[in-house]
């Protein structure tokens, strides 16, 4: 497997730490990013705001975890497996999103930064996912998408690079966040929708949309 650099060791601790002080995992949660065709470095197997500089474990995109990684991992070997685009993966708990999944219900697109979901699957098994058929499971209806909500048990964020990973961990929050807001004032859950059109235009990445919330996140 390949040996990751300091650099690739850095960014999943920056990573790590983003997303633990933005409020988006607590004593749980991982994230990981790849080396090549066969190998993925995943964050040491503590609270994310505490991994501090410790290093990662590197890990087989297909074969066992080595000993002392996170049972769930897997979740991540099966996405690497899977979509050769993938490049880092953010397993986190975001609490908006955490709460209306427990009711069945997904963030829909009704901001800007809610249209990066258009598609947006639930996964509807709250138990961890410790076991090669269940991750296989869950990357299979996860598909194409940028991510998929697992019920009462947080999310799984892909994409290619880790800014643009973390970005999704946060505007998935933030579109959870506008989701619940709008149903607690009591507006009709079809109102108020982006149609096709402003989602599509809103799914853009350029102006450094991933860059400058990588910057903010890992401030």
């Amino acid at each position: 497997m390949a040996e990751p650099t300091a650099e690739q060791q850095a960014i999943v601790q920056q990573a790590a730490r983003g997303l633990g002080r933005a409020g988006l995992v607590h004593a749980f949660g991982h994230v990981s990013l790849r080396l090549d065709a066969g190998s993925f470095l995943v964050c040491a197997a503590r609270p994310l705001e505490l991994v501090g500089d410790l290093p990662g474990t590197v890990c087989p995109v297909d074969g066992q975890l080595p000993e002392g990684v996170l049972g769930e991992v897997r979740i991540h070997q099966r996405i690497y497996a899977r979509r050769a685009e993938i490049g880092a993966v953010c397993r986190i708990m975001p609490p908006a999103l955490m709460a209306l999944s427990t009711q069945g219900v997904v963030p829909r697109p009704r901001h800007g930064i809610g249209a990066y979901f258009d598609r947006l699957p639930l996964w509807p098994d709250p138990r961890l996912l410790r076991d090669d058929a269940a991750a296989d499971a869950l990357v299979e209806m996860l598909g194409d998408a940028p991510a998929i909500v697992m019920r009462g048990n947080g999310a799984v964020v892909a994409a290619e690079t880790m800014p643009k990973a973390t970005t999704l961990a946060w505007f998935l929050e933030d579109a959870a966040r506008v989701e619940r807001d709008v149903r607690a004032m009591g507006f009709a859950p079809e109102s108020g929708l982006l149609d096709a059109g402003e989602t599509a235009a809103r799914q853009v990445w350029a102006g450094q949309v991933a860059e400058r919330m990588w910057d903010w996140l890992t401030r």
